[in-house]
């Protein structure tokens, strides 16, 4: 079989034919090169392939080299997904690796629809949130957002109508917090926000700030149709100086979600914290450590 060859600044690219040939339809140029034509050099990058292995001229590569690892699949999903690749001066290099895996540990982390965190981001904020808490006793906020009476904008409007009323609503939503607070997009058309450090005070006035933005905002679905949508929204506060769990703080704003969608919508309602008698002296006894940083001295002895 005739493996066709192109090159770069150095090491040979071996490409089997199957890729060649579908990149060839893209870059003319590539077509019909190989081991007894003259190289090629390529003119664009070659990560778009979905097979490579980088063969270099003085030495075959080790089975345990970084040229083994197949990573067309992964530079595919993050070309496709708009996300801008890692440079190419270095390509099977460790720092270029580790290019390739924190850009798809951030794409894995965003909800692809409105580029908000996803939940499992969510979930790994919160728990981090929970310890903060538990150890430093500052307040925190998680409010729990559904878009009102979504399901009729899908069976009026259609789907595509729907994708740009939670795209808008996620915009609203990141136009409204500080750059330490996350929004996620919880599921459907429900989002999540967790808010470190926001005192009980200011809970009520956060939500309803944001409920108004999003009441203000105007989406447009076609040329002439402009649509206003509502949200509704619950709240809980962390317990201070109580390491709680994820699933119980969740449910405590959940279950505020469901009193403002029972007391008519479009509005927001908070579960006040209760008031901690935990003495200073007991604070420091019962956590004085985090399960973060126990996890760190074990990876890193």
């Amino acid at each position: 079989m005739e493996w066709p060859v192109t090159q770069r600044t150095g090491p040979l690219w071996l490409i089997d034919p199957k890729s060649a040939s579908l990149e060839a339809l893209r870059c003319p140029k590539l077509a019909g090169n190989h081991v007894s034509n003259r190289f090629v050099r390529a003119e664009k990058a070659l990560l778009d392939w979905p097979a490579i292995t980088a063969l270099p001229v003085s030495h075959p590569p080790a089975p345990t080299e970084h040229s083994q690892l197949k990573l067309g699949a992964a530079l595919q999903l993050l070309g496709q997904s708009g996300h801008p690749l890692p440079e190419l001066n270095d390509v099977g290099s460790a720092v270029w690796l580790q290019a390739v895996i924190d850009a798809l540990c951030d794409l894995s982390s965003r909800d692809p629809l409105t580029g908000l965190a996803n939940r499992r981001h969510f979930e790994l904020a919160l728990a981090r949130e929970i310890d903060r808490v538990a150890r430093a006793g500052e307040p925190a906020l998680v409010l729990m957002v559904d878009i009102d009476r979504f399901k009729l904008v899908n069976d009026n409007h259609g789907h595509a109508a729907g994708d740009l009323v939670i795209q808008a609503v996620a915009q609203c939503l990141m136009e409204c917090v500080r750059p330490m607070d996350t929004v996620s997009r919880f599921g459907g058309e429900e989002f999540a926000i967790i808010l470190p450090n926001c005192p009980p005070a200011f809970g009520q006035q956060v939500a309803e700030r944001i409920r108004r933005k999003v009441e203000q905002r105007e989406v447009t679905i076609a040329l002439s149709q402009v649509l206003n949508v509502t949200i509704s929204l619950g709240g809980a506060f962390a317990p201070q100086w109580v390491r709680s769990s994820a699933p119980l703080w969740i449910e405590r704003a959940d279950q505020q979600l469901y009193r403002a969608k029972s007391e008519g919508r479009n509005r927001a309602c908070l579960e006040m914290p209760p008031v901690s008698l935990v003495s200073a002296e007991e604070k420091g006894l019962l956590f004085a450590t985090s399960q973060f940083e126990e996890e760190d001295h074990t990876s890193n002895p």
